[in-house]
């Protein structure tokens, strides 16, 4: 059969008056600005003939707006081909399959959300007691709306009762395949259990809840489940049942037809209508939900180190989102369904693409992705999408959300190098004012060992020669202990160094209460040049506080050369670790353990946050961004400490500093620290399978012996792991060391312990959980508060994109 479209596009310039206040709470914020409505698409109509005469999809509708109008609606092909051929017509109502899933369940979740009666970060079993079985205590609501919650992605047929309360007990009663948290699983059990927790918080079912509370409000007058006989006519048949009857008004999906055709994944009945005064109400910010709670809704919500990402119910960037085309933006978001059902939203260009089909009907053997993804790119390549600087702001901090999600997929090899502060100071010809006076400035100079520009000049070197200044003192941090001596340099005014330079050997991890008081009143500037870990727990933080304290209280400037993050400056993960100054007063600040800052963008919030008040200025780098590993920028590595003498090492570090001061060797002392977790009363197979079995991402673990020289257990064998990194950008180091110590507690509960001096590195709050087998994962959820809080402070001092 030859299908081709039939009738004319029709122009469309509004909403159907359904409700005057409804329509104009729509367009109250909607902008204004013309466009030509064209009056055909013939890129959509060719692409959707094209579908048809493959026998893709029998028929669909297409309906697209742009600021606030519909500038596009048209019904092509047939709407039934069995056992009648019907015309397709603009108002034909669709089995929606899954994107019930966003258009009813997530919003009655989220509605509940606002109004304070369910909480994301709740174990499920709060709400339903009996789901909390079978390993799914620490199931929260956030992993079954990102479908993180490693459910199955759906329950075998012969399971499912003909019953709606017995068909939920199975759903409760389901085992994870894997730890909640671990990977993206997407998962119709996932909504089940949620379509469930709206009728448990509520107290009404799914379909009255969201008639109430989302269809009636947005005059969204052919949208439910369960449609009645009248509705039939217009309803886009699907295909033939198990016993050979054609579903028509009928739901599609198997599991929710033995629910009674009401469930938290499939069921609910539409019109491209009705589901574009669905996304003009997203867009604009509010009709059932507020402005906050959609922003909130749309961005990335999963696990920071999972490369899904998935807002709460919506898809943003995941292997399902093929209907987001080439060219919308990660910003923008959407949903699919299986009967060939697409709803794709933009707030970024203020757009939507809905495209309904019933690509099952008659047989099940059509497809509609390709379909949905060319339509997209194609919508997205005609409309005037300008964006505003408010538009510009929203998708930044969408993708900032995980900036190197983005950043992986569009990379490019680095032609360019990274420029260090040093060299960007020589490359200005020290043009800042401690170099530009008439009088030679007194300097001292805080670094460590390595550090040099990009011509291998060490640092004390180059500022030695500088014009303009005297090098009076070198504050010298060397990672391998004190150092006794040091070649002295020569001063710009050819002066002999070794009676007029100061220098302090300061041994990484010694605050400066060892200098004398005076020596920074004899300086006119201090400047830093200082490789640091990307973490809290290494020294480098504390010093740049207390230097800045001591250049304050002196009135000198300090002048900081900026370093790249090693790490990247991207993530910010783990628990808070308080920061407090060396004058004894009660000023600190928390800063989780990987911090996602440089050593200039700390100093200046350090000497902000903690109203230090030094008169501080930061030299930028040049070719460094955000997403950067320190593999990426062509510099020479510089060690910054003993134990981290590479980048798998500062990986690793910024996790596994936190089992310090427990009573296993976390691989100190032997050429593996921190890649290595063991003590002699491990078991190495029991432990490696145990920790195996945890799906953490990013990382797997091998059953290895090892004897460390030094530190803990020194000459003794350990049995134990090593960490084997698959994906950097997947490893949540703290994650893991968390996940390590509740292995060892779980397995080995007499002889692990946390020692009193772990305060710093493992939170009371941790330790106090731990022996009650808490979750990791739930653990680390609650560090995600105080990364938050951190992450809206943080931005008022990145210094790069």
């Amino acid at each position: 059969m030859n299908l081709r479209p039939i009738g004319r596009p029709l122009r469309f310039h509004g909403i159907p008056t359904i409700c005057v206040v409804s329509l104009a709470c729509f367009f109250a914020a909607a902008s204004t600005k013309p466009l030509q409505e064209p009056e055909t698409f013939p890129q959509i109509e060719s692409i959707v003939d094209q579908a048809i005469g493959a026998h893709e999809i029998p028929g669909a509708v297409v309906l697209v707006g742009h600021d606030g109008r519909v500038i596009y609606r048209r019904a092509f092909g047939w709407r039934s081909l069995e056992p009648r051929i019907e015309p397709m017509t603009t108002d034909t109502i669709f089995d929606l399959a899954s994107l019930t899933k966003v258009v009813a369940t997530t919003t009655s979740v989220m509605r509940l959300v606002e109004r304070g009666q369910i909480r994301l970060d709740d174990p499920v079993m709060r709400y339903i007691p009996e789901f909390g079985t079978n390993g799914k205590q620490y199931i929260t609501v956030r992993d079954l709306l990102t479908h993180h919650s490693g459910l199955a992605p759906d329950i075998d047929l012969n399971r499912i009762p003909n019953d709606y309360r017995a068909a939920l007990q199975v759903a409760f009663d389901e085992k994870p395949l894997i730890p909640p948290g671990a990977r993206f699983i997407y998962s119709d059990t996932n909504f089940i259990v949620l379509g469930a927790l709206v009728g448990r918080v509520s107290g009404m079912s799914l379909d009255r809840y969201a008639k109430t509370h989302i269809f009636v409000p947005l005059g969204m007058t052919h949208t439910r489940f369960l449609p009645p006989a009248s509705w039939v006519p217009k309803i886009a048949p699907t295909q033939y049942d198990e016993v050979g009857v054609m579903l028509r008004g009928v739901v599609h999906d198997p599991r929710a037809r033995r629910m009674g055709g009401i469930a938290g994944h499939a069921g609910l009945f539409s019109t491209a209508d009705d589901l574009a005064k669905f996304a003009q109400a997203l867009l604009n910010g509010h009709g059932v939900l507020s402005r906050k709670t959609i922003e909130m809704m749309t961005k990335p919500q999963q696990p920071p180190t999972s490369t899904a990402l998935r807002g709460f119910g919506w898809d943003i960037d995941s292997p399902l989102s093929s209907n987001r085309g080439e060219l919308f933006p990660i910003g923008s978001f959407g949903h699919t369904g299986w009967t060939g059902t697409s709803l794709w939203i933009d707030p970024i260009t203020n757009s939507y693409v809905i495209i309904l089909s019933n690509s099952v009907h008659p047989n099940g053997t059509g497809n509609a992705v390709a379909l949905r993804s060319k339509i997209a790119t194609t919508v997205s390549a005609y409309l005037p999408l300008t964006r505003s600087e408010e538009r510009k702001l929203r998708l930044r901090s969408i993708t900032g959300y995980n900036e190197t999600n983005p950043s992986i997929r569009n990379v490019q090899p680095r032609t360019d190098v990274v420029e260090t502060g040093l060299d960007m100071l020589e490359a200005q010809d020290f043009s800042t004012d401690i170099f530009r006076s008439n009088k030679a400035k007194r300097i001292g100079i805080l670094t460590s060992t390595g550090n040099a520009d990009s011509e291998g000049h060490s640092t004390i070197d180059v500022l030695a020669h500088a014009p303009g200044v005297a090098l009076k003192a070198v504050f010298f941090i060397s990672p391998f202990g004190n150092r006794s001596t040091l070649q002295n340099p020569t001063t710009s005014n050819a002066q002999p160094a070794e009676t007029d330079i100061h220098v302090f050997a300061l041994q990484c991890g010694n605050a400066t209460d060892v200098l004398p008081l005076d020596i920074f009143e004899k300086l006119d500037a201090l400047i830093v040049d200082l490789q640091d870990s990307g973490t809290t727990t290494h020294s480098c933080l504390k010093v740049v506080g207390s230097f800045l304290q001591r250049a304050a209280s002196a009135g000198i400037d300090m002048l900081v050369l900026d370093r790249p993050n090693p790490i990247n400056g991207s993530i910010v993960q783990g628990p808070s670790t308080t920061v407090a100054l060396d004058d004894g007063s009660e000023d600190q600040y928390s800063i989780p353990i990987r911090h996602g800052m440089t050593i200039g963008e700390i100093a200046q919030l350090l000497n902000s946050e903690l109203r230090i008040g030094a008169k501080l200025s930061v030299i930028p780098m040049r070719g460094w961004t955000r997403s950067d590993w320190f593999d990426s920028t062509s510099l020479m590595w510089t060690d910054p400490s003993a134990d981290i003498r590479n980048l798998l090492e500062a990986m690793l570090y910024s996790g596994m500093s936190l089992l310090e001061g427990s009573n296993v060797s976390i691989g100190r002392g032997t050429g593996m620290p921190f890649q290595l977790v063991g003590a002699p009363w491990i078991n190495a197979r029991e432990f490696t399978s145990f920790l195996n079995a945890r799906r953490i991402d990013g990382v797997r673990f091998i059953a290895t012996k090892f004897t460390p020289s030094s530190e803990l257990y020194a000459g003794q064998e350990c049995s134990g792991v090593d960490i084997v990194v698959l994906d950097r950008n997947a490893l949540d180091a703290p994650e893991l060391a968390l996940e390590v110590a509740s292995a060892l507690r779980q397995l080995y509960p007499a002889e692990f312990e946390i020692g009193p001096n772990a305060a710093l590195m493992i939170p009371t709050a941790v330790r106090s959980s731990m022996p009650a087998s808490a979750s990791p994962m739930r653990i680390t959820n609650d560090w995600q508060i105080s990364i938050n809080q951190f992450d809206e402070v943080r931005k008022r001092y990145l210094l790069y994109k």
